[in-house]
């Protein structure tokens, strides 16, 4: 045999399609779209302070949640100024909008400066300069509340029809914060609380969105920028809490 020979014999067994198909490593799993949303969701929550290694009291964890009192100011004290503002003085719609965006500025600026993390209240002046732009771009004041009422239209939407679908959101939060992934999925009495909470949670972001859009489109800013404020965090704390006890409930340590 000639030195070609040896080559080409040894090239062939090289060949790709000599080899057996299962020979090469697996490669890691791509994870799932659902695993992929209940890992952002865990880690929200984590950050929010609800851990699955606490013994604190639903007050504390709502306390948490919130932010204590910096993320009460925060998402409160905004959009208090503009409806105060607009209700004394609706003309010129800059000023009330003005304060507004200003006072979030100097928040999220306070946050840098004491070197605390500041995403909330970035994620905060996002939400009101935006609003602002548009209420200025169209000169309404009622269309600084635009942002909310699409906001609670999708999450209401989304908490809904994930939780019909049996894949519901706070499902996913909780089995990630907990550690266990999607399993509570084959647990029949997880799957039936968290069916019940991701509506209860659907239910409070359409009723939000049922009271206010007749608001807005009446024009009648006052009173929008007023129920805004009365459903925000009076609504959200007791359903944090009830969310708190229901998980504690589903996950009580072994003695």
């Amino acid at each position: 045999m000639t030195p070609a020979d040896d080559r080409r014999d040894g090239a062939s067994s090289r060949h790709p399609a000599a080899e057996p198909i299962g020979s090469a490593e697996p490669s890691a799993a791509e994870p799932s779209a659902a695993e992929v949303i209940g890992t952002a969701l865990g880690g929200a929550a984590r950050r929010a302070g609800l851990s699955s290694e606490t013994d604190e009291s639903a007050q504390r964890i709502v306390w948490r949640a919130m932010g204590g009192w910096r993320g009460i100011i925060e998402s409160v004290l905004p959009s208090l100024a503009f409806v105060v503002l607009f209700t004394l003085q609706p003309e010129p719609l800059l000023l009330s909008l003005g304060v507004s965006v200003g006072i979030a500025c100097v928040l999220t600026i306070i946050r840098i400066a004491q070197k605390s993390p500041p995403a909330a209240a970035f994620g905060g002046l996002v939400a009101v300069a935006a609003a602002a732009g548009l209420a200025l771009w169209t000169g309404r004041g009622a269309d600084n509340f635009v942002p909310g009422l699409i906001t609670n239209a999708l999450y209401g939407t989304v908490m809904v029809v994930a939780a019909l679908a049996g894949w519901s959101i706070i499902g996913l939060a909780v089995g990630f914060l907990m550690g266990e992934g999607t399993a509570w999925r084959g647990d029949r009495r997880k799957r039936r609380a968290f069916f019940w909470l991701g509506l209860a949670w659907g239910a409070l972001f359409l009723l939000r969105l049922s009271v206010q859009l007749p608001l807005y489109l009446t024009d009648q800013v006052t009173l929008l920028g007023t129920l805004k404020l009365v459903m925000g965090l009076p609504l959200f704390a007791p359903m944090v809490a009830v969310t708190w006890l229901v998980v504690r409930a589903l996950y009580r340590r072994a003695d």
